[in-house]
């Protein structure tokens, strides 16, 4: 794939003797928002703590910006600009907002730009201003998710890897945050690499998109087409389409154009 900022080949990790993830592939290219699909369990999550070192591969190969980085320490990651939000957001709760989003710039040595960055955060989420003198455990959780968001961001990251952002929100609030990740991805030229339960949402946002199935990826095409798979309406989007069979037969196509 021309210009991928992120390519992983044959990854395979474990829990234990469980098998997460197995002889995953995928590319994300520069300046795209990815999405990776699939039901509880699948492994998404396990794909974004490999990409971005919180677990390491028993097997394959996570190159970022042409460097391999795979069983690299989180930090260090970081560091190369890549940055994680990870599912259930995960704050410091006894700091405050502001608190929470210098921890984000802690790799950074610029204080005027970390000051020009705060405010560009609370451009994005005004209520992260109203609450910044806050403790961030007594936020909802809708702006614990634009706090954690805005955290990652406070890196100057190159790409993101986003979560499960939607859970546990209301569908107003869902669809706010998405906005401003399609903002992010647009304004701040940052690539979103995005794991979602929401797949309506998702589909819709992003560029292309990956089905996860039981570790391993089933399915794979741009979002435009991916919406319009009858296996996609059925299984994803709870719409029945009479002329699909009741048997799930994926078949696997590499069709980025």
């Amino acid at each position: 794939m021309p210009d991928a900022l992120l390519k992983v080949e044959n990854l395979e990790t474990y829990y234990g003797p469980i098998v997460a993830i197995r002889g995953v592939s995928f590319a994300v290219p520069r300046g795209a928002i990815v999405t990776v699909l699939g039901a509880n369990g699948a492994g998404k999550t396990t794909i974004l703590k490999t990409v971005s070192g919180v677990m390491d591969p028993q097997k394959g190969t996570v190159t970022f910006q042409g460097r391999e980085i795979q069983g690299l320490d989180p930090d260090k990651v970081t560091r190369l600009g890549l940055s994680h939000v990870p599912e259930g957001r995960e704050v410091f709760p006894f700091l405050t907002v502001q608190e929470n989003l210098r921890m984000g710039a802690y790799i950074r040595e610029d204080a005027d730009g970390v000051a020009r960055d705060l405010e560009m955060v609370y451009e994005y989420f005004p209520v992260l201003r109203a609450r910044a003198e806050q403790r961030a455990g007594q936020l909802s959780g809708g702006e614990q998710q634009m706090l954690s968001i805005s955290r990652a961001l406070m890196a100057r990251p190159t790409m993101m890897l986003l979560d499960e952002p939607s859970l546990g929100l209301a569908p107003k609030l869902v669809k706010d945050i998405f906005d401003i990740v399609v903002r992010i991805n647009r304004e701040r030229d940052v690539t979103v690499l995005l794991v979602e339960q929401n797949a309506n949402m998702a589909l819709h946002i992003a560029d292309y998109g990956y089905v996860l199935e039981v570790g391993r990826i089933v399915m794979e095409d741009t979002c435009a087409r991916l919406l319009e798979k009858p296996d996609i309406k059925e299984f994803y989007l709870g719409i029945k389409d009479h002329g699909v069979r009741g048997t799930r037969r994926w078949k696997r196509k590499k069709m980025w154009r």
